[in-house]
């Protein structure tokens, strides 16, 4: 069965869009630790990180970083966290995190329902800088 990042991919389940590429997606995660808190995915499902091979990491990584420069502009904060946990959906993935505090990266802590509007507005203002 298709993890609901793979839905995302092909379009059955709507995101909010950051960037892509041939073989990466960034969008902003909808139950975010803080506003701006963004995922990149391969397109291609693979469930652990380190199963992903080394052009696709790398790739992913040089991604990750161009997306994070873009949310360190639009969201106020010090610096951009970086978290990879891979069990709370089966598909690889990278956090991009906003951090003003270290807490602010506690996946333990309750996350946020922001508004579609409130996305959509965190969505625009990331693009702006992409």
């Amino acid at each position: 069965m298709a993890s609901i990042f793979s839905k995302i991919v092909t379009g059955e389940i709507p995101c909010y869009k950051i960037a892509e590429t041939e073989n990466c997606l960034a969008f902003l995660d909808v139950f975010p630790l803080v506003n701006g808190h963004t995922l990149i995915i391969p397109k291609k499902e693979i469930d652990y990180i380190f199963n992903v091979d080394d052009e696709l990491l790398a790739e992913m990584n040089i991604f990750a970083k161009k997306v994070a420069k873009a949310i360190e502009k639009a969201v106020p904060c010090k610096r951009i966290g970086v978290a990879v946990i891979g069990l709370e959906v089966p598909h690889a993935h990278i956090h991009l995190v906003p951090l003003n505090k270290i807490g602010d990266i506690n996946f333990t802590q309750p996350k946020l329902k922001p508004t579609p509007e409130e996305l959509k507005f965190t969505q625009e203002a990331i693009c702006k800088f992409l």
